[in-house]
């Protein structure tokens, strides 16, 4: 073999290692055991697998060696099947098998996705005695951990005798990546109790599991390890671009943004690191200054990139930004169907142009359930529920499974078309199926709630193993849509004596419920917790719950100070001060309100004419109250609804004019059946 090595190592094309081969065999060497193996070697290594499967076919007796080298290029080419054919072939040739074999089979197996072929290769290992090898045992943790069999992965992890740095982050990262980010924390706590110091890779595993968790403190004490360790930031500061998403998942964009300044020159994977962190958080718009820096920085974006950018453009519907951004997809020739294809109809279905949604949808070669879900997801979002569940049906005569965001959205379409019928069957379908997690059962209690079914979203809640804020909310404003404000406040008092997380809708739904049941006292003390958790600055939301809940509750003079005090007032906050006026009969004071709103170029909507009609018809303001009427269609475009001209018939004919308000109900554009006037009249 000394005598030909020479001529390998001078072999830097294919064209010089066929003149290689040739002189080898002219000069009778290539029968050489080692040679051929050699030849094998090279030509695979140089991507000429069929060259290489040629000399190992005309050896005479190639031995496990001989097979192993083969097989493990075939892995390196990502030639899956034809690795596992060729060790299938081997186990009826040969008799003795070396355990250089394993490694690269078992990778094949992971990779071919046969778990039940790995689990084969894992009784061989048994039965040739090399089920203690640490190279072997580490590719079976692999193998099970990459088909998600975290048993068995555990089993042979646990059975290990003498565990490295490589073996810990192997299970580490298998918990992590197969959503036990917990277990991933408890297994990097014994690592390091047993004294093995965590590499730059165990890191990367841990700065994912805090940010899936959300453990800011953690993630803080991480990142210094990091540092203090001066452990190793290769590939291009991928540990960087980790840590910067794991402040970002934890919402402090702060450190996240630090650290992205300190890295001296910026690479494709830390632009989009950062722009992922603003789009996480909700700052969309920052997420699109930051990718125009890029962009300056003559930094080419790639897939995962124009993924992040899609999204900013879908969640601020920013339809021309991501048009271009489509077209820039197209000209780089990126995988705009496996990768980019779900983000697109994504983009497209929240700017409302369904019609280019399904044009991507039909075209695309690959119609996963991601895909699926943007399109069913974007219909029931633009409230064409019932087109989202013809969508569904399609679905399911393709044979797609859905998974949890499909039912989120197929529940979420029935509640709001109230089709329980459907939203029942689907409950049954994701019990059998166990996809009744907290994000599913959530919607369904919203949807039960929305279809009147309380009792049914109640026992869907009370079922939940866990309860996140987002469960309490949905029950809250369950019981406070259905009329039940005493069981919403219940709700909420348990809450707080258990110490659950709130927000500003846990609060929202409170104050709500508070103004049906008129509870000032109890409205007051939840406007002072408020005020020191900090959630009433600057939501406007919140803020015009209260000043509805003070008028309601008689105390106008602190909705007034209310209304003063919000910044960015909004239609409904304007509607509620106009109607809290008119309730307590200050109609002067309700129009005043009205021209302010006008001179701050607010456009006024069907509530706020409700109420200032309404205002008008307590207080006898005939002639005003017939100048909102016309001012609707006439200045504004709105046309009136039936509340609208029942407020306008009551105001005449408490004023006496009943031959106008018999005139106007003869004008109307729709009719009214006498069940519905009864009904009204009561």
């Amino acid at each position: 073999m000394i005598q030909y090595m020479p001529l390998f190592r001078s072999c830097s094309t294919t064209r010089t290692l066929v003149q290689v081969h040739a002189h080898l065999v002219t000069t009778g060497q290539y029968r050489s055991h080692l040679a051929s193996t050699k030849l094998i070697e090279s030509y695979a290594q140089m991507g000429s697998i069929d060259c290489a499967k040629l000399v190992f076919q005309t050896f005479p007796a190639p031995d496990s060696f001989m097979y192993g080298v083969l097989i493990k290029r075939y892995v390196w080419n990502g030639l899956f099947k034809e690795a596992v054919a060729l060790y299938c072939n081997m186990l009826h040739e040969l008799t003795l098998i070396s355990r250089f074999i394993f490694p690269s089979v078992l990778r094949a197996c992971s990779s071919f996705g046969d778990l039940g072929l790995g689990q084969n290769v894992h009784g061989r290992i048994i039965k040739c005695g090399f089920e203690s090898d640490s190279i072997v045992q580490t590719s079976l943790l692999n193998m099970y951990g990459e088909a998600s069999c975290l048993s068995y992965a555990r089993r042979v992890f646990d059975e290990m005798p003498e565990r490295d740095v490589v073996s810990w982050s192997s299970v580490i990262s298998m918990h992590v990546r197969n959503g036990q980010p917990s277990q991933g924390l408890k297994l990097f706590l014994k690592m390091v109790i047993d004294g093995h110091e965590p590499d730059y890779v165990t890191l990367l595993s841990i700065a994912e599991a805090c940010g899936e968790l959300g453990l800011g403190l953690q993630s803080k004490s991480i990142h210094s390890y990091a540092v203090t360790r001066k452990i190793e930031n290769s590939d291009h500061g991928l540990l960087n671009n980790s840590l910067i998403a794991m402040y970002g998942k934890c919402g402090d964009l702060h450190n996240a943004q630090s650290l992205f300044d300190r890295v001296s020159s910026h690479c494709t994977s830390s632009w989009t690191s950062m722009i992922t962190c603003y789009n996480h958080n909700g700052f969309y718009q920052t997420a699109l200054d930051l990718f125009k820096k890029m962009q300056e920085s003559k930094t080419e974006g790639n897939a995962i990139t124009m993924m992040a950018i899609l999204c900013s453009c879908a969640r601020l519907s920013y339809l021309r930004e991501g048009q271009s951004i489509h077209g820039f997809i197209v000209r780089k020739q990126l995988d705009a169907d496996y990768i980019l294809g779900p983000a697109l109809i994504d983009l497209y279905a929240n700017c409302g142009k369904f019609n280019t949604c399904h044009k991507i949808f039909d075209t695309s070669r690959n119609r996963n359930v991601i895909s699926w879900n943007m399109l069913v997801s974007g219909y029931t979002r633009e409230g064409m529920s019932e087109d989202a569940l013809d969508l569904f049906k399609q679905m399911r005569a393709h044979t797609i499974s859905p998974d949890e965001f499909t039912i989120a959205s197929v529940v979420s379409a029935c509640g709001n078309i109230g089709f329980s019928n459907l939203g029942t069957q689907v409950h049954g379908y994701v019990t059998k199926t166990g996809i009744l997690n907290e994000f599913v059962q959530n919607s369904l209690i919203d949807m039960y709630a929305k279809c009147g079914f309380i009792d049914s979203a109640y026992s869907v809640f009370k079922n939940q193993n866990h309860r996140s804020v987002v469960g309490w909310n949905s029950m809250m404003w369950g019981f406070y849509h259905n009329g039940n404000s005493v069981d919403a406040m219940n709700l909420f008092d348990q809450m707080y004596l258990e110490g659950q997380e709130m927000d500003d809708v846990t609060f929202l739904s409170a104050i709500q419920a508070c103004s049906n049941l008129r509870y000032l006292e109890k409205g007051k003390w939840i406007h002072h917790k408020l005020i020191t958790n900090g959630v009433m600055n600057d939501n406007t939301f919140v803020n015009t719950a209260l000043l509805d809940m003070y008028a309601k509750c008689g105390d106008l003079r602190m909705a007034q100070t209310i209304f003063e005090i919000i910044s960015d007032k909004s239609v409904v906050s304007w509607s509620a001060m106009i109607d809290a006026y008119g309730m307590h009969g200050l109609v002067d004071l309700a129009i005043s309100i009205f021209n302010r709103m006008m001179e701050s170029n607010m456009k006024p909507n069907e509530i706020t004419f409700m109420n200032i009609l309404s205002a008008c018809s307590h207080a006898g303001y005939v002639e005003e109250g017939k100048f909102y009427f016309d001012s609707m269609r006439k200045d504004f475009g709105i046309e009136p609804k039936l509340e609208h001209f029942s407020c306008l018939i009551d105001l005449l004919s408490r004023a006496g004019h009943l031959d106008d308000a018999y005139r106007i109900i003869g004008s109307m554009p729709f009719e009214i059946g006498y069940d519905e006037a009864d009904s009204r009249k009561s």
